[in-house]
């Protein structure tokens, strides 16, 4: 990996590609420690540095936004808004023949789903930036804060529209930075994005593991953690890495005087199908019954028994139903991303089969047969890979940002092998000699 990235800065097209992508992650960097106008900044960062305040209910999205959640910055949605549009577009393009439709047209379809997506992103930011702003003014952004209800001291309608404004306009620019990278820089700029936002809370995250730990001044605690890490990243890098691969023939046809086909290829069926995305719907799924005790009043038998099960992410119900969720949502996911039927149809269009299996009915039969048997392997993994945080609760006593999470550390290694596959690619493709030397 570091071999290609040095290759790549001795490229000059490719060292101008990676300059300005930097250059990118610098201000989308800045944007998050600029605040929006109408927050009391100090009280923020007394709630901030309260211990309570990294174990509310939105230690999710604050990863994604790279801390700048909880510090209600011109940033403080993040890329969330977009990876919700992305997400609910997927599973409407299923439900909705319309979207089915522009999804076959090619790149024009492509492009129209993508405005689609931009739409629903600035409205997904204006209901979150709603939420969040009622949520900063109410107190509850920071459980146990005494001075949460003071981070928003003018409460009046003007400063509210202000602020959900800001932090609307503030996701329409992440979107746009997003764009700038896929267009003019490397990789995938949303899923940059991502990495970045969540590489960039591990050093506060490791370093508060040091400063709680008790042996050896924290250095003991500290070192088992970058281990782990370490063994963690090997594993995901090994499963997301695996796959199963349904060979694939295509028979000769006679054009003219020309023979095409008679070609053998193969069905790449990754073990881990669905990727990152059970984990954020379990996560998300989770988070309601908790979000909706928080903001109930009273202490009614229904909350208290919410509070004492599904608050706490070490409590058995909580685990088992996290565990249950991620494993139905890969399997759902799955479904309604790979169509078994449509993947058959087109090989018998275009002369391809399965060698022993016969073209139609049979294939798609075969193809969901292979796909539920490496589903189960893969749903499990990302069960276990999400339990990690709870854990590390349990065994080291650490926050709910603890660094190692199973959804960080699928994305970051997700982003990074496309990313170093998409600078390969591009170096093989300026290096490439062909047949002339």
């Amino acid at each position: 990996m570091l071999t290609a990235f040095a290759r790549a800065f001795k490229t000059p097209d490719l060292r101008k590609k990676l300059l300005f992508t930097l250059a990118i992650i610098v201000v989308y960097r800045i944007g998050t420690h600029v605040p929006i106008p109408g927050v009391d900044y100090r009280n923020v960062q007394t709630c901030i540095d309260n211990a309570q305040a990294n174990q509310g209910l939105f230690g999710l999205v604050n990863m994604f936004s790279g801390g700048a959640l909880l510090q209600i910055t011109i940033f403080a949605l993040g890329i969330m808004p977009y990876i919700t549009a992305s997400i609910i577009l997927q599973l409407l393009t299923v439900v909705i023949p319309r979207l089915e439709a522009l999804k076959k047209e090619g790149q024009a379809g492509t492009a129209k789903i993508t405005q689609y997506t931009r739409y629903l992103t600035i409205a997904l930011a204006i209901l979150q930036g709603t939420g969040l702003v009622a949520t900063a003014r109410s107190g509850a952004l920071f459980t146990g804060c005494p001075v949460a209800s003071q981070i928003v001291p003018d409460q009046s309608i003007f400063v509210t529209i202000t602020m959900v404004i800001t932090m609307t306009a503030g996701t329409a620019a992440v979107m746009w930075l997003g764009e700038l990278i896929t267009d003019r820089g490397i990789g995938n700029g949303m899923s940059i994005l991502m990495f970045i936002s969540i590489a960039a809370t591990f050093p506060s995250a490791l370093w508060a593991i040091k400063q709680e730990g008790s042996l050896a001044g924290g250095w003991i605690e500290f070192g088992t953690v970058i281990v782990v890490g370490f063994v963690m990243v090997g594993l995901v890098v090994f499963v997301e890495q695996a796959q199963r691969r349904i060979p694939v023939q295509y028979a000769k046809r006679m054009i003219g005087r020309r023979s095409y086909g008679g070609t053998s290829t193969y069905i790449p069926l990754k073990v881990n199908q669905a990727g990152v995305i059970p984990v954020i719907f379990a996560s998300s799924l989770l988070y309601i019954p908790a979000l909706i005790a928080q903001f109930a009043g009273g202490t009614s038998g229904w909350k208290t028994w919410i509070e004492q099960h599904f608050v706490k992410g070490d409590h058995p119900y909580y685990i088992a139903t996290y565990f249950l969720l991620i494993v139905f949502f890969a399997f759902f996911y799955v479904a309604i991303s790979f169509n078994p039927e449509e993947v058959a149809d087109n090989m018998k269009k275009y002369g391809g089969f399965i060698p022993g299996i016969r073209a139609g009915r049979p294939t798609a039969e075969y193809l969901s047969y292979v796909l539920n048997r490496i589903t189960w392997p893969g749903s499990l993994y990302l069960g276990l890979i999400a339990l990690v945080p709870t854990m590390a609760l349990a065994g080291f006593g650490a926050n709910q940002n603890f660094p190692f999470g199973g959804t960080s550390i699928l994305i970051i290694v997700g982003v990074g092998l496309e990313t170093v596959k998409q600078i390969e690619s591009q170096l093989q493709q300026r290096n490439y000699e062909g047949f002339l030397r």
